[in-house]
């Protein structure tokens, strides 16, 4: 078995109001693999996400990330071997200089500072980046932030990605460039995120949440193609795949 896998099966999970964020979701996913996780807002996704780095524990069924499964006693270990890139980089970027921000978790690993200064300079070239190391994160653009909150999370040498919304908030050519920044990663990836024409390009593989449970997993283009399925679970098909209107009308 791999030490990239990230393997769900039968995952429960129900907030104190009563509230069933995930009932008997399961998967997995190989080293390398680029897999999007899709749905309606509600269906589970975040819920998901805070399983796979460790924030919440499994109520029932099992979470196993890398070498670890999922328990009180493994969070450390899991975390090590999962970097999340948060929906807001604001969630990541709290120090006073972008240096210091990806210079943070090498530090709390204790490493000493000559490798914590080659973990920050190789993350920061890694997201075309090197160039704010000095600046306040409060003075970095949208785009320029979402670099930095990867080089955070690429800065801890993780072995997969997790990210929420990665391409939120950004403007067409940030988001080009973010897309060409991870289409560059080999990491196992996880990508939660509405942009589904994004999806087409990165990821060849989706999975569709629908009231906390898995609707849909296979290639991403079959299943974007299955508009039925895709409207029964509050989704809609991406702009690139629905053609032109006024052709279609002619």
């Amino acid at each position: 078995m791999s030490h990239h896998i990230v393997e769900v099966v039968d995952l429960h999970y129900a907030y104190p109001d009563t509230t069933q964020a995930l009932s008997g979701v399961s998967f997995t996913v190989h080293h390398g693999e680029s897999v999007a996780v899709v749905g309606a807002n509600g269906a589970g996704k975040s819920t998901l996400l805070l399983h796979l780095i460790g924030y919440l524990i499994p109520q029932e069924g099992r979470v196993r990330m890398g070498d670890f499964p999922l328990t009180r006693k493994t969070i450390s270990e899991v975390r090590r071997s999962v970097g999340m890139v948060f929906q807001d980089p604001d969630d990541q970027l709290f120090m006073p200089t972008v240096h210091d921000d990806v210079a943070f978790g090498p530090m709390n690993l204790g490493l000493p500072e000559e490798e914590i200064e080659t973990r920050v300079t190789e993350a920061l070239e890694r997201v075309g980046a090197l160039a704010l190391r000095d600046r306040p994160p409060y003075r970095l653009s949208g785009g320029e932030k979402r670099a930095v909150a990867i080089a955070t999370v690429l800065a801890m040498s993780p072995d997969i990605l997790v990210m929420d919304e990665p391409s939120s908030n950004l403007d067409p050519r940030a988001r080009r460039r973010l897309i060409e920044l991870l289409e560059s990663f080999e990491h196992t990836k996880i990508i939660a995120t509405h942009d589904l024409d994004m999806v087409l390009e990165l990821c060849r593989r989706t999975i569709v949440i629908s009231d906390g449970m898995v609707a849909a997993d296979g290639p991403t283009e079959e299943i974007f193609r299955d508009e039925e399925l895709l409207a029964r679970c509050g989704l809609e098909q991406p702009p690139s795949l629905r053609g032109c209107p006024v052709c279609a009308a002619g």
